[in-house]
């Protein structure tokens, strides 16, 4: 047996014994101590499968594998496919099934239930940009689609949807970027069974923070290689990630994004609770001497594919932040109509009728916006300005949105037992992650 099998074996001996004391009845402590051995446990499980797992690539590839783009008639057409219906059909009822009955907990916790996460990942979540080469199901790369999933799930949660959609930010940027060898030794991973979590981590723990000047430094070895340090903020589901995508400016180049495993030495994790986005289990990820090897810098450290990537991401946040909006709309709607005051229900005043169908208008501009960037980067076009349109609008809007729903229920859009509280809390992510907003 392993020293590490040992040693935990060894400390979930001690805590059984533990819970098996008497005195903790007595004291009233049988409850906690319990959650603490459940806790134990199943942080044990998975630092143990996180520390087992060896990224190793199952076939050699002769050249990298990308899906082609997306088809296009060259006109912006909104109306979505028969595949992207039957996702989106299949994932809104995950999202109301799942997502939203585990939202509340999942918050109060800070912490994403593992078995949805699992489910998730059954889904097909993690391969969304996996080339069919390497066991992706998608024949064409598809911002669009990838936009109606993520706002899909976020009508059930927005945490609960960026833990979900942590790994396929990491699968999509190998997909994209990576080289033969890369997508041969990762991409594997995401198709199987227990699909890694991971995460991309770009934010960094300073006031206006812009990715394109970066703290995290990356300085080349002698003999090849390179050696990261610094600070990187509010990672999703930092804590349990096995594989890293991260920002970092190599000194005297610029910007560039780097795989990184969570068992390299160097990487420390820990624990960073916010406002918002409780459930997506945010932490911070601190970078000590990190020595990676050449192979670990993605497209070659090219500046354009790290622009893409933070445009794509801030893409990928207004699209949860509309489906958190979209939300907000679905749940003050019969609020107001079935809540009565002096008489009659509150939607029947003006000022209440115009706040709803205020939501309603804004809503739909934060929608098309998202949508037209999305169009835009499936027909190969710049996209930056339509990202930078949309994620402006999205942050301000959403976080409008998120107020007046808490506004309109009154004391009760001020407590948790009602979500709205929540929704707000999560919608001011969407201008605050991956940088400043005017870029």
């Amino acid at each position: 047996m392993a020293i590490s099998d040992q040693g935990m074996k060894l400390g979930l001996w001690a805590l059984n014994r533990f819970a098996g004391l008497g005195v903790l009845d007595r004291v009233g402590a049988r409850e906690p101590a319990e959650r603490l051995l459940h806790r134990a446990s199943r942080d044990g499980t998975r630092t143990a499968a996180r520390a087992s797992r060896t990224f190793t690539a199952a076939a050699k590839l002769a050249q990298p594998s990308r899906l082609p783009a997306a088809r296009s008639s060259g006109l912006f057409d909104l109306t979505p496919t028969d595949e992207q219906e039957m996702l989106v059909e299949s994932f809104r009822s995950f999202a109301a099934e799942r997502l939203r009955p585990a939202a509340t907990e999942a918050d109060a916790h800070s912490t994403p239930p593992a078995e949805l996460m699992a489910q998730s990942s059954e889904l097909g979540i993690a391969m969304l940009g996996v080339p069919e080469q390497l066991g992706g199901v998608f024949e064409e790369r598809s911002a669009t689609t990838s936009v109606l999933i993520a706002e899909t799930l976020a009508h059930g949660d927005m945490g609960l949807a960026v833990a979900a959609l942590a790994p396929a930010a990491v699968s999509t940027a190998i997909s994209l970027w990576g080289d033969a060898e890369q997508q041969a030794r990762y991409l594997p991973a995401f198709v199987g069974e227990e699909v890694p979590a991971a995460a991309l981590a770009l934010l960094e723990p300073r006031p206006l923070f812009d990715p394109m000047r970066l703290e995290t430094r990356a300085r080349r070895l002698e003999g090849g290689g390179f050696a990261l340090d610094g600070l990187k903020a509010l990672v999703p589901r930092a804590a349990d990630a096995e594989l890293f995508v991260v920002a970092a400016h190599v000194e005297g180049e610029g910007p560039a994004l780097f795989v990184v495993e969570s068992g390299t030495e160097g990487v420390l994790i820990a624990p960073e609770p916010a406002m918002g986005l409780r459930a997506a289990a945010t932490g911070r990820l601190t970078l000590e001497d990190v020595q990676l090897p050449a192979e670990a810098l993605l497209a070659g450290g090219a500046r354009e594919a790290y622009a893409e990537c933070v445009q794509r991401a801030r893409l990928a946040w207004c699209a949860v932040a509309v489906g958190t909006a979209r939300a907000v709309l679905d749940y003050v709607v019969p609020y107001v109509n079935e809540r009565v005051a002096f008489g009659e229900p509150i939607s029947n005043r003006q000022a209440v009728a115009f706040a709803v169908s205020n939501i309603g208008i804004e809503l739909e501009g934060m929608r098309l916006t998202t949508l037209r960037a999305a169009t835009r980067a499936d027909q190969e076009k710049d996209f930056a300005n339509a990202t930078a349109v949309a994620r402006q609008l999205c942050s301000e809007k959403g976080m409008a949105i998120g107020s007046d729903g808490v506004g309109l229920l009154g004391g009760h859009g001020f407590v948790t037992e009602y979500p709205v509280e929540r929704w707000y809390r999560d919608l001011r992510a969407a201008g605050l992650m991956e940088g400043a907003l005017l870029v």
